[in-house]
């Protein structure tokens, strides 16, 4: 027998995947998974065909695209009054998971503590103990999941390193609000502390509400990696484009990391995504275009059995069912997908400990005829 041993012992499949399977064998509608089942812009793929024809088919820059890093420069000093320089403070990465799992890995070492938050989107913690650090987890409860800071106090140490937020958050889809990013400041105020600022949703905030991003405040922009993704900006989550932005000094890290993580991005999606970022309604349209989807979903749902929780960002939507079932969130959510036809994620998932409230999380990033056929059938429970 070889002898081995696993580094991570206790992880086991991602409940996205565990879930979109069951769906499939059961032909049930997929509201668990969290992409779009609608077209991407046409345009978008033609400057990617476009890109292919006219020979843009081999390694990008490690750093990515000049062009890209540019724009992405621009929109986030238009947007957010922040200047990110091209050159040395932007990191085109595959994806939003992977500038996670690589500014982890750049930062992290034996024995430092990082702060999250559940729940907590599940890549967080494991990434932590590769690098031999230590999770120090807060639970956030329903219905509002608000961050308690003088409990975030409590667990700082002289071995914390970094705090992990996410905002829109994924699953709760609460947002960060002023208060917070004042507590944010104090907390971090004359200390090593890093953040790690995963904004994937950053433009699918509802009812009016800014997006505030950490590069808004430059008390937390000098220590913060911020995490984007294109995936979640166009409608293209199996391209696994996203990016990363630092300061200097944090993006060498970064970068070190980068080159042997993943070392560059396929080349004609960032020359598209380059092009397209200039067509500033694409994403500036993009609250508008997923409340509508909320407000759809959710006027659905109100004559359903279930509880429908706050959604003020990103696009999914809670709901307490324990007044429906004893089950347990897991098993009631695969009672769902074989009784009802419609999948979700339980969000016990998304705690450690398996923390169990009765919520499932639903995505409605979906054409308005899954969502009226999804809605028919919860309206059974």
């Amino acid at each position: 027998m070889i002898s081995f041993q696993s580094k991570l012992p206790k992880t086991g499949t991602n409940i996205f995947s565990v879930m979109s399977a069951l769906a499939q064998q059961a032909d049930a509608i997929n509201l668990s998974q969290g992409f779009p089942d609608f077209e991407c812009s046409p345009e978008l793929v033609s400057l990617v065909n476009q890109a292919m024809q006219q020979g843009h088919n081999q390694y990008a820059p490690m750093t990515g695209l000049l062009s890209l890093r540019e724009a992405i420069a621009a929109k986030t000093q238009e947007l957010y009054g922040a200047s990110y320089h091209p050159d040395n403070e932007i990191t085109v990465t595959a994806g939003g998971t992977q500038a996670i799992f690589t500014a982890i890995c750049a930062t992290i070492h034996p024995n430092d503590e990082v702060i999250i938050f559940e729940p907590a989107y599940d890549c967080y913690a494991p990434a932590i103990q590769l690098m031999g650090g230590v999770v120090k987890r807060m639970e956030l409860e329903p219905p509002d999941y608000r961050i308690n800071w003088t409990m975030v106090r409590r667990l700082i140490s002289s071995h914390t390193k970094m705090v992990i937020l996410n905002s829109p958050h994924n699953p709760t889809a609460t947002v960060l609000q002023e208060e917070d990013i004042r507590e944010l400041i104090s907390l971090t105020h004359k200390t090593d502390i890093l953040i790690l600022s995963d904004e994937v949703y950053e433009h699918i905030i509802f009812d009016g509400q800014p997006h505030r991003s950490m590069a808004r405040y430059p008390e937390l922009a000098e220590r913060s990696l911020i995490v984007a993704s294109f995936g979640k900006l166009f409608h293209i989550t199996g391209w696994k484009v996203g990016y990363c932005m630092a300061p200097a000094w944090l993006m060498n890290e970064f970068r070190k990391i980068h080159q042997f993580n993943v070392f560059s991005v396929n080349t004609p999606m960032q020359y598209a995504l380059a092009d397209f970022l200039q067509v500033k309604e694409a994403y500036l349209g993009l609250a508008d275009f997923y409340q509508q989807k909320r407000d759809y979903f959710r006027s659905g749902l109100e004559s359903s059995r279930f509880e429908l929780l706050p959604c003020a960002g990103a696009y999914f939507q809670s709901v307490k069912f324990n007044h429906i079932s004893e089950d347990n969130d897991l098993l009631f959510a695969k009672t769902l997908i074989d009784r009802v036809g419609v999948a979700a994620v339980p969000n016990s998932a998304f705690y450690s400990k398996k923390t169990d409230f009765g919520i499932l999380r639903f995505c409605f990033a979906k054409k308005q005829e899954t969502l009226t056929k999804a809605v028919e059938q919860l309206l059974k429970v």
